[in-house]
C-alpha cells in the first residue's frame, strides 16, 4: 500500500513562480543561493572560484604553520621555560589540546546561527593573532630568563604568579581563537564553489582534498624547521615566526573580502532541533484522514535561510512535528506545535550522520598512534645514520606521513580518481563512504604493519643496544597511516559538507574536529586499561618505559583487531545510509503533474 504525503504551503506560494528570464541570464548567477558582499545574488566569473579559495588555501596553511609552531613544543616549553614535570606538562597539553576542539563547537555555532563563516572567521583569527603576539611578548620579556635558557640543559629560573597567568591567557586566547576559527574555514572555502554547477561542484570536491594538503604542509613546515629553532631554545624567535604567519594569513583572508560568495546565517539551530522534537512529542497521538498524511511545507524560503529539503523515509516519528490539517487554514503558524517539512529534515540530517560520525572516532583512535607509540617505539631502534653518526629524531619520521598525503592527494586526483572513473561510469570516481571505510581498512593495516616491525625490532633487541632493526622500518607503517588519513579525513570533510542543510555546514566540520578529540580521548582510555589489564606482579605488561620488557606489538595487533571490528560496523551503517535531497520537489510530482503531492512507500507506517 501506497500513503499519500500532502505538502502544504503558505497562501503566499499559491501563484506559481515565474522561471527565469533566459537560461544563458541565469546562469551569470550562482545557483546556490549564494550572495556577495553587499548581500546581491553572486555572479559567476566576478566571485568565488579558485582565486577566492587559493587565498583560503593559502590562509589555512600559514594558520596551520602557526597553530603548530606553539603545538608542536608546546610540552617541551611546559618543562624546561615553566619547570613542569614530565607528568603535568603532558596532562596541560591534552588538556589544552582538547580545549581547542572544545571550541570548534562554539565556532560552528555562531557561525551558523548569527554571524555567518567570513564574519567568525575572521574574528577568531584576530583573537589568534592576539594570543600568538602576547604569548611572544611574554615570553621574550618575563618567561625567558635568565637570557639563554630554555634549552634541554639549561632549564629557566622560577616565575611570579602573574607571569604564568599571562602565559595560560595568551595560550587560551591561542586555543578559541584557533578552534572557533578552524571549522568555518574548510566549509568557506567550499562555498566559493557552486554546487549546483556540474564544473563548479567537480572544483568544490577537489577543493577538500588540497584543503587538506595546505594543512600538511604548513604542519610539515613547523614539524621541521621552527621545531628545531625552539628545541635550541629560541622560543621568542619561533613564537614571532608563528605570529608573523598568523598575521599574514589573516590579511591575505580579508583581502579577498570583495571576491568572496557568502551565506547568510540561519539562526539559531538548536532552537529548531528542539521545536521538532517538542511538536513530534505533541502530535504523538494525533490522528489522520485514512490514506492520507498531511505535511506543512512552508514558503519558498526556509526557517533556516537555505533551501527546501524534501520529505524522506526514516525516523518517520519525526514527521508528527510537520502534520497539518489540509482542510483549515493554516494562519499564524506557532513553530512549537507545527514545523515544516524542511526543518524535520535538517533533525533526520544529524540523526543519519550520527553512526557514521561515532565510526570515525575509532578511526582516530589508530591515527593518533603516530604522534605517540610510533615516537616511543622509534626511540627504542636504531637511529644512526652514515651520515657524519647523524641520529634521526624519532619525531621527524612524521614527516613521511606528511610527504604520503602529498603524493596520494596528487595521485588521486590526478590519476587513481579519473580511472576509477571510467572503470565505474561514475564521473566523480569513488563516494565518499566508499573513501572512508577504505581509509578505516588501511589504518588496521597500518596497526598490522606497525606490530609486526615492532615483533622483529623487539626479536633483534640486545642488551647492548635497544634493537639491531633501524627506524627506516618505520617509513611503511607511516606510509600506510598517510594513504589512510587522507581516504578517511579528506572523504569526512566532503561528506560532511554535502549532507548537512545549508543552516548547519560549519557544525559538520565541527564534528570532524570532534571525532579528532574524542578518538586521542579514548586512545587514552585504551592504553589505561591495556596498561592495568596486563600489568601484574613480575610482569611488565603491553607498554612499560623498557620496551623490550613488554608487548607493544600486541597492543598494535589489537588496534588492527579494532579497527576491523568498527570496519564491520561501518559497513552495516553506511550500507542503511540515505540522505535527503534539497531544493523543490521529488521526481515523483513531475511524473503525477500534481503540485504538493508525492507518493512515499511504506508511509503507511505513519499513524
Amino acid at each position: 500500500m501506497k500513503m499519500r504525503v500532502i505538502l502544504v504551503e503558505d497562501e503566499e506560494m499559491a501563484a506559481p513562480t515565474p522561471l527565469p528570464p533566459k537560461q544563458d541570464k541565469c546562469c551569470e548567477y550562482t545557483l546556490d543561493g549564494s550572495v556577495d558582499i553587499k548581500g546581491r545574488p553572486a555572479v559567476k566569473g566576478k566571485s568565488g572560484g579558485w582565486l577566492a579559495g587559493g587565498l583560503i588555501l593559502v590562509n589555512q596553511g600559514l594558520a596551520t604553520l602557526a597553530f603548530f609552531g606553539v603545538n608542536v613544543n608546546l610540552v617541551l616549553f611546559l618543562t624546561r621555560v615553566l619547570g613542569q614535570s614530565n607528568g603535568d606538562a603532558a596532562n596541560n597539553v591534552s588538556k589544552w589540546t582538547g580545549t581547542v576542539y572544545m571550541f570548534s563547537l562554539i565556532g560552528a555555532f555562531l557561525s551558523d546561527s548569527y554571524w555567518g563563516r567570513y564574519k567568525t572567521c575572521a574574528i577568531f583569527q584576530a583573537i589568534f593573532v592576539l594570543g600568538l603576539a602576547l604569548l611572544s611578548v611574554s615570553s621574550h620579556l618575563y618567561l625567558i630568563r635568565p637570557e639563554g635558557c630554555g634549552m634541554e640543559h639549561a632549564p629557566c629560573g622560577p616565575h611570579s604568579g602573574k607571569e604564568l597567568g599571562i602565559f595560560y591567557i595568551a595560550l587560551y586566547m591561542i586555543a578559541f581563537g584557533n578552534g572557533g576559527y578552524q571549522p568555518n574555514v574548510a566549509t568557506f572555502g567550499s562555498d566559493q564553489f557552486d554546487e549546483e554547477d556540474p564544473a563548479e561542484a567537480h572544483s568544490k570536491v577537489s577543493f577538500f582534498s588540497y584543503f587538506y594538503l595546505a594543512l600538511n604542509l604548513g604542519s610539515l613546515f613547523s614539524n621541521t624547521f621552527l621545531s628545531y629553532l625552539e628545541d635550541e631554545g629560541r622560543w621568542a624567535l619561533g613564537f614571532w615566526a608563528s605570529t608573523a604567519a598568523a598575521a599574514a594569513a589573516l590579511l591575505l583572508f580579508l583581502s579577498g573580502t570583495l571576491r568572496y560568495r557568502y551565506f547568510n546565517p540561519g539562526g539559531n539551530p538548536i532552537g529548531r532541533v528542539c521545536q521538532v522534537a517538542f511538536a513530534a512529542c505533541r502530535n504523538w497521538k494525533a490522528g489522520a484522514s485514512p490514506g492520507v498524511v498531511t505535511l506543512y511545507e512552508g514558503d519558498e524560503k526556509t526557517d533556516a535561510g537555505g533551501r527546501r529539503l524534501l520529505h524522506t523515509q526514516g525516523f518517520s516519528f519525526l514527521d508528527r512535528a510537520a502534520r497539518a490539517d489540509t482542510d483549515s487554514k493554516l494562519g499564524k503558524r506557532d513553530p512549537w506545535k507545527l514545523c515544516t517539512v524542511t526543518q524535520v529534515e535538517e533533525v533526520k540530517s544529524i540523526l543519519r550522520l550520527l553512526p557514521i560520525w561515532l565510526c570515525t572516532i575509532l578511526y582516530s583512535v589508530v591515527f593518533t598512534q603516530m604522534a605517540s607509540l610510533f615516537v616511543v617505539q622509534g626511540a627504542a631502534m636504531r637511529r644512526t645514520t652514515p651520515f657524519a653518526g647523524f641520529s634521526v629524531p624519532p619525531s621527524s619520521m612524521s614527516a613521511f606521513d606528511i610527504l604520503t598525503v602529498a603524493a596520494t592527494i596528487f595521485l588521486y586526483r590526478r590519476a587513481i580518481c579519473p580511472f576509477l572513473a571510467r572503470l565505474t561510469g561514475r564521473p566523480a570516481g569513488p563516494t565518499e563512504l566508499q573513501r572512508m571505510g577504505l581509509g578505516l581498512v588501511v589504518g588496521a593495516l597500518a596497526m598490522a604493519t606497525a606490530g609486526t616491525v615492532e615483533h622483529f625490532r623487539k626479536a633483534g633487541a640486545t642488551a647492548a643496544m635497544s634493537s639491531d632493526l633501524h627506524i627506516m622500518w618505520q617509513v611503511p607503517q607511516y606510509s600506510l597511516i598517510g594513504v589512510s588519513e587522507v581516504m578517511m579525513y579528506v572523504g569526512q570533510l566532503e561528506f560532511f559538507n554535502d549532507q548537512m542543510p545549508d543552516g548547519l555546514k560549519s557544525f559538520g566540520s565541527a564534528l570532524c574536529m570532534m571525532s579528532m578529540s574524542l578518538g586521542n580521548y579514548f586512545s587514552d582510555v585504551i592504553v589505561s586499561a591495556v596498561t592495568r589489564v596486563t600489568t601484574t606482579r613480575g610482569r611488565a605488561g603491553w607498554i612499560p618505559a623498557d620496551l623490550n620488557e613488554g608487548h607493544l606489538d600486541r597492543f598494535y595487533f589489537l588496534l588492527a583487531i579494532i579497527a576491523v571490528a568498527d570496519f564491520a560496523v561501518y559497513l552495516v551503517c553506511a550500507s542503511r545510509y540515505g540522505s535527503g535531497k534539497v531544493d523543490g520537489r521529488s521526481s515523483d510530482d513531475e511524473e503525477e503533474g500534481t503540485a504538493g503531492q508525492v507518493e512515499i512507500p511504506g508511509a503507511e507506517r505513519m499513524t
